[in-house]
């Protein structure tokens, strides 16, 4: 599986500048492609590139004297196994992206059910509102036409002499 990084981000990686990365390119001794307008550098080839393969002893003198020595394969393998957690957090980055993006979609969806509900249920109290002025203007008609009524008929009213 090839592991393409960007070339500024290869350069900070194995701490050389683009000018030697772009020497080794012109060399062969790293593979690179050009894609979108920008430079890719395959990483793990590329890695085994830079690394002596010799089975020699890497010294290192950065702690007051004090020498660590490593073999060249403990070094690629060290580099190898980066390479490999480094693309397994890409890997969970990414899935944990498309779970958030399909949550996203999922809430948005919601909203939306949410949001023609609401609306549903305005147009329905509309409707009884208008209905129950209509019902509250019809009583009160009816109300003034029997108090006419009966106002009719106690003026009308005589009282029987018996």
């Amino acid at each position: 599986m090839n592991s393409w990084m960007k070339i500024e981000e290869f350069c900070a990686l194995v701490n050389l500048d683009i000018l030697a990365v772009h020497a080794l390119i012109d060399e062969g001794k790293l593979l690179s492609k050009e894609a979108n307008g920008e430079c890719f550098v395959e990483v793990s080839r590329s890695a085994h590139a830079l690394i002596p393969a010799t089975k020699g002893i890497v010294v290192d003198e950065a702690y007051e004297g004090a020498s660590v020595s490593m073999s060249s394969e403990f070094v690629e393998k060290t580099v190898g196994a980066i390479l490999n957690l480094h693309e397994k957090v890409l890997d969970a980055k990414e899935e944990t992206l498309d779970a958030l993006k399909g949550e996203n979609r999922f809430l948005k969806e919601a909203l939306f059910s949410m949001q023609e509900l609401y609306d549903e249920d305005r147009k329905t109290i509309e409707t009884l509102t208008k209905q129950l002025e209509l019902l509250q203007d019809e009583l009160e008609f009816t109300k003034r036409k029997y108090k006419m009524m009966w106002n009719k008929a106690v003026e009308s009213y005589t009282p029987s002499a018996e």
